[in-house]
């Protein structure tokens, strides 16, 4: 089952909307899949400043 998802809005650059559509023409994954990839990878990166949150897998078991 899907996990649900909240619609957003975010700008990206030209460049970077050019690669990701490139992208999607050549894997056909959803430009809003590699975006989310990306906000998993910083928060991954800086998890260490989020004091007291609970781990992605602790998340993903509620």
């Amino acid at each position: 089952m899907a996990r649900k998802k909240i619609s957003t809005t975010i700008y990206i650059t030209p460049e970077q909307n050019e690669l990701l559509k490139a992208l999607n023409q050549k894997t056909k994954v959803p430009v809003a899949e590699y975006i989310r990839q990306g906000i998993d990878l910083v928060l991954e990166k800086y998890k260490a400043q989020l004091p007291g949150q609970a781990s992605f897998d602790e998340l993903s078991s509620r």
